[in-house]
């Protein structure tokens, strides 16, 4: 288990984690050993009782368990009238509603400005119906309140047990993410700051997708220098579409792009790669992802993602192929093929 990095507490030191998943465990842990008070929002308030008494995610993260200023609940409204530090860490699919639900809570408190609040996210994807970054959404439903990204490449279980981690906080204003970046920050967790919200968060979607691939092509047992061909690919599609929505090409080099990407395409703890494996050898997706048991958000991301880069114009054909396997039944060879087949050009 990790030392508790202790720190003298300011007024205002209620965290309100939403989302008791592996990764919101793990921040909310991560939160409490630093010594603030933190708040683990669950949806369902059985599974929230259960936690809060056994005091452990027996489901998700069952080694480790909570420090004594951290506790369960359910009921985020409840929550959002007495906390003003958020962090949300569950599927892209909930983030616009728990956003909202944050945002009108919190103006009940304190009125139309609500500037104080911070809503802070470690959910790496894009809004499923409109292929938006969730800075977009949270722009819209949110407006008032103080927004940053967290990123970067980052196991839950790796983190909850103290391993060395590094991630990235992004935010418009500097104090912002200095302040997320607080939260989180101990003797074996840094984290890094900037102002590129846009980069860190393409960096920690796309990853998702290219994990996928990684996934199939290990699954047909297509060998390393597929694998790295892949990785190098990947990151140029990350680059252009970085270029087309303004993501700083120094993000994407940095950890929530190739650190997140590396990571997540390389190791068989991403459930994005075990979906891409299980489609490789052959299961249909829907076993694949019933096996896995917990959300695999590349497949959201990519289906949100392809109708957007059509209208771009950006070129992603790891992306498109990704996309015709989960959705257009393609069959992962074929997939391959189309990619190899692809007319000779620059690698620039």
């Amino acid at each position: 288990m990790a030392k508790p990095h202790r720190r003298a507490k300011p007024a205002d030191s209620h965290i309100a984690v939403v989302g008791a998943g592996s990764w919101g465990t793990a921040l909310a842990l991560a939160a409490a050993r630093n010594g603030w008070t933190v708040s683990l929002c669950a949806r369902d308030a059985a599974a929230a009782e259960t936690m809060q008494r056994e005091r452990r995610n027996a489901r998700y993260l069952p080694g480790h368990r909570f420090p004594d200023s951290l506790r369960v609940v359910c009921g985020l409204p409840a929550l959002a009238r007495d906390a003003r530090n958020f962090l949300l860490a569950l599927p892209s699919r909930g983030f616009a509603e728990a956003a909202a639900a944050v945002a009108a809570a919190r103006g009940e408190v304190e009125g139309e400005g609500g500037g104080e609040t911070i809503l802070a996210w470690g959910t790496k994807g894009f809004e499923p119906q409109s292929g938006r970054l969730l800075s977009e959404v949270a722009a819209e439903v949110a407006p008032r309140l103080r927004h940053a990204a967290v990123s970067g490449p980052s196991f839950a279980a790796e983190c909850a047990a103290g391993k060395p981690t590094a991630l990235s906080v992004a935010a418009a204003c500097a104090s912002t993410a200095a302040t997320v970046a607080g939260w989180l920050r101990n003797d074996h967790l840094r984290v890094y700051t900037g102002d590129d919200i846009t980069g860190v968060q393409l960096g920690g979607a796309i990853k998702n997708i290219m994990a996928i691939a990684a996934g199939i092509s290990d699954g047909l047992d297509l060998g390393a220098n597929a694998r790295a061909a892949l990785l190098t690919r990947g990151l140029a599609e990350l680059a252009r579409l970085g270029a087309a929505l303004g993501g700083r090409e120094s993000t994407l080099r940095g950890l929530a792009g190739v650190g997140d990407l590396i990571l997540t395409c390389t190791d068989d703890q991403s459930r994005n790669r075990r979906v891409g494996i299980g489609l490789g050898r052959g299961f249909a997706l829907d076993n694949v992802l019933k096996e896995i048991g917990q959300e695999a958000e590349g497949v959201t991301a990519a289906r949100a993602l392809y109708p957007r880069i059509k209208n771009l114009g950006v070129d992603m054909p790891i992306t498109e192929q990704v996309y015709r396997v989960l959705f257009e039944n393609a069959a992962p060879r074929d997939a391959v093929r189309a990619l190899l087949q692809r007319r000779a050009t620059s690698e620039a």
